[in-house]
């Protein structure tokens, strides 16, 4: 993270949440805000980071429970983190946000939209998926519900192999999620309760049948080797009923924006730029 963004805290019931922040930009408005996806942290955007630092306010956060925004008491759902969201953004002066969210980031995303549609500016989807209830089986509900004990269980060498290896296709994409894992060394439960935690959110959010409509300029970006869960298959089934602009990113992984940053933050740029 560059010196130029300002480390700050916002404190919530269960615990305080760490962010980033740099307002002096060349455009003030719209406002770029990067949520990172479950178990990784802010560096997970550090080359989009680098390269909209000056050109628009940005904002990052450890999202609750995650790496620096630790300790915190599991008790809160999306709902909760989409509300703290708004009243960081509040707090900063960030008035016409654009929300940028790789996987558990989009659902955060999404939660925001239906809450407070009307200060969204502008929504990216990266390697996320829709939160409507009709896109997901049964089945699909029922095993994000009990993934905890597969984080706690697995062999924590292999568990950081594959959670490195499994979401990008490049070295740059694989050394650093394996740095940001390595957060969780020694700490397995924790990384358990985390993970386990974040599935269960999502299949609650799911299940609470809400419209989870997106009112504001949308883009939807999946990498063509997502082999993350199902989303491959449900972006090209939220592009064909919304209609929403869906860019798939040759080559890349899980975490697009790792593994094409150059491709990607132009495309975040391009939507920016028509705000």
């Amino acid at each position: 993270m560059r010196i130029d963004m300002k480390e700050k805290l916002y404190k919530t019931p269960c615990g305080d949440i760490h962010y980033w922040v740099n307002k002096e930009a060349e455009q003030t408005c719209p406002q770029l805000i990067f949520l990172p996806g479950l178990t990784a942290d802010h560096r997970l955007f550090e080359k989009q980071i680098e390269y909209f630092e000056g050109k628009y306010p940005i904002l990052v956060w450890d999202a609750p429970g995650h790496a620096a925004s630790w300790p915190f008491e599991f008790r809160f759902n999306l709902k909760d983190k989409a509300t703290w969201l708004k009243e960081i953004l509040i707090q900063e002066g960030f008035q016409d946000p654009v929300i940028i969210g790789q996987s558990m980031g989009g659902y955060v995303g999404q939660t925001f939209a239906e809450l407070f549609p009307d200060m969204l500016k502008g929504f990216v989807s990266i390697d996320s998926a829709p939160l409507q209830r009709e896109y997901v089986t049964g089945i699909e509900i029922w095993l994000l519900k009990r993934m905890g004990p597969v984080y706690r269980y697995y062999p924590w060498k292999s568990l950081l192999k594959i959670g490195a290896n499994g979401v990008s296709t490049t070295e740059y994409g694989r050394n650093l999620m394996h740095d940001i894992m390595m957060v969780y060394d020694g700490d397995q439960e924790r990384y358990a309760k985390l993970s386990g935690h974040g599935y269960r959110m999502l299949a609650e959010a799911m299940e609470a049948d809400l419209p989870y409509a997106i009112h504001c300029p949308a883009l939807l970006i999946c990498g063509e080797k997502d082999h993350a869960g199902s989303c491959i298959r449900y972006n090209k089934a939220w592009h064909k009923k919304t209609g929403i602009p869906l860019k798939w990113i040759k080559g890349a992984g899980h975490n697009s924006n790792t593994d094409a940053p150059e491709e990607v933050k132009q495309l975040i740029h391009q939507l920016a730029a028509s705000l």
